[in-house]
């Protein structure tokens, strides 16, 4: 952490954490809503598979996008007022879906979910970088797993409102009013990143280099490739590789995700001790040793505990990369972070698809040798976080 940094907060901003907090909740909540009522709004609006696979793309170009456009308007506007607008617009897009009647209009809905989800993402891991610098220890993997508790409550909230029949059109805007109040109410609690006068020719002097970032954008690209191959293919490795049932196929992605999740809240502590590098590193490592356990032993018992270590492994890994972008440069910080998750992101939609196109050609569990590869890549990549200005 540099001097810069140490004179931004005096003492620990915990209303500012427990507001980032609430927007890492509710952007998981409002994902999650989403994509629980995916089958309910393909058939209420008719279209195929293959239209909701297209228009499923059509929203992650518009979050790419919206994380590009946010990362220079955070370090412009400020994070006050980025933030809380990027909430309000995601609350207000979320209603859209369930009002949908074609296509296009769900489409248009989409490009308006997208845009906010990747503007939030942008500006609350922002946030994050900003408030776990008035803290001695690093806090960000707790951020993360916030998002991933949302969409655990969303889980819930969706499967008790399908169940009620509750129309889809109630239940998102519903979601979507929540969001947008739990954004007014945070808003006052958040945090503006600011570099003392006296600091800035020293800022001007380390500016990061392009290659850098890149490199913290690579690494940031096969570990949430890696993490988008867990969420489409676990369960499926589990019915068509081991032959389960659809409801015991459910337990792979289950404890690919609680181990995830439970990670991200041991990481921070774990990371105070060992340094971000080692996270990223032995993460990887352990994650390609889970991995490489479902590929090879075809026993349901086994295959389970590698999914777990698989994201266990994985947990730590991404908030160490966006605190390293998030701290390269303070007067930058958004654009930085918007690159970093923008290629995170990217691998995320990306590795889904490259996993179905070689499943194409070989047995699903042998296509998982490729995240393997990307995470022993990751391992000695890792030295790369020794590099930043922290």
């Amino acid at each position: 952490m540099t001097a810069t940094d140490t004179r931004l907060q005096t003492a620990p901003p915990r209303a500012a954490r427990v507001a980032t907090w609430m927007y890492f909740g509710l952007n998981g909540f409002a994902v999650g809503m989403w994509v629980v009522h995916i089958p309910s709004i393909e058939q209420k609006t008719g279209i195929t598979h293959s239209t909701l696979g297209l228009l499923l793309l059509v929203l992650g170009g518009a979050a790419f996008t919206g994380m590009q456009v946010a990362g220079p308007l955070v370090d412009k506007l400020g994070q006050r007022r980025l933030v809380p607008a990027a909430g309000i617009l995601l609350g207000i897009a979320l209603a859209g879906p369930g009002l949908a009647t074609n296509w296009w209009t769900l489409g248009l809905t989409l490009i308006l979910i997208g845009f906010g989800n990747g503007s939030i993402d942008v500006g609350m891991n922002a946030q994050a970088v900003v408030v776990e610098r008035g803290y001695p220890r690093p806090i960000m993997a707790a951020f993360h797993a916030m998002w991933s508790i949302g969409g655990a409550i969303a889980a819930v909230v969706g499967a008790a409102t399908l169940r009620a029949d509750v129309p889809p059109e109630v239940t998102l805007a519903s979601a979507g009013v929540l969001c947008i109040v739990l954004s007014l109410v945070a808003s006052r609690f958040l945090l503006e990143a600011t570099v003392p006068p006296e600091d800035h020719v020293e800022v001007e002097r380390a500016r990061p280099p392009a290659k850098l970032v890149w490199a913290l954008g690579g690494l940031a690209f096969g570990l949430m490739l890696s993490e988008g191959v867990a969420n489409d293919w676990a369960a499926l490795h589990f019915r068509d590789i081991l032959g389960t049932s659809v409801s015991t196929a459910a337990y792979a992605y289950g404890a690919f995700a609680v181990a995830m999740t439970v990670g991200r809240f041991l990481t921070d502590r774990v990371a105070a001790v060992v340094g971000p590098a080692a996270i990223v590193r032995w993460g990887a490592a352990m994650a390609a040793v889970g991995l490489t356990l479902v590929i090879v032993v075809p026993w349901v018992p086994v295959a389970l505990v590698g999914w777990a270590i698989f994201g266990l492994g994985l947990a730590g890994g991404v908030p160490q990369l966006f605190t390293a972008a998030g701290n390269l440069d303070p007067r930058s910080s958004g654009a930085l972070m918007a690159r970093v998750v923008g290629l995170g992101y990217v691998g995320l939609l990306a590795g889904p698809a490259l996993i179905g196109g070689l499943a194409h050609w070989m047995p699903l569990n042998i296509a998982f040798i490729l995240p393997v590869v990307l995470c022993v890549l990751t391992f000695f990549g890792g030295p790369v976080l020794k590099k930043d200005v922290n």
